[in-house]
């Protein structure tokens, strides 16, 4: 929990989008097209608890809204160019901060980390 609060603040003040808002983007940039109810369960959260994020990242421009072609009744969110120029500069910048912080360790150490989060990766997708 301690690195997942010390990368978000190094995403600084700048920030322009909330955490929830680039969870959503970023789900989107890995797996494509979806629907909201899709990347609310994926998320564990109900449709309308994303409704308002679903939104404002369409009012920004950073998603598009277009009829399922399978289905008339849903929708299918798809990310834009601003939307990957978002998601890519917000991870470049807590990259840069994590490869600098790993320059400290030795090759052993981060083959350990490799490890882990390879395992924390998996229990992640259980």
């Amino acid at each position: 929990m301690h690195l997942g609060h010390r990368l978000r603040t190094e995403r600084g003040d700048e920030a322009a989008l909330s955490g929830n808002k680039l969870l959503v983007l970023g789900r989107l940039l890995r797996e494509g097209p979806s629907t909201p109810g899709r990347i609310a369960a994926a998320e564990r959260v109900s449709p309308q608890g994303l409704t308002r994020v679903f939104g404002e990242l369409e009012a920004s421009g950073h998603l598009i809204r277009r009829p399922d072609p399978g289905d008339a009744r849903q929708s299918l969110l798809e990310i834009t160019q601003l939307g990957v120029r978002t998601v890519t500069a917000d991870v470049a910048q807590r990259d840069a901060w994590l490869a600098g912080a790993l320059g400290g360790l030795t090759d052993a150490e981060i083959g350990l980390l490799a490890l882990a989060a390879e395992l924390m990766a998996r229990l992640a997708d259980e």
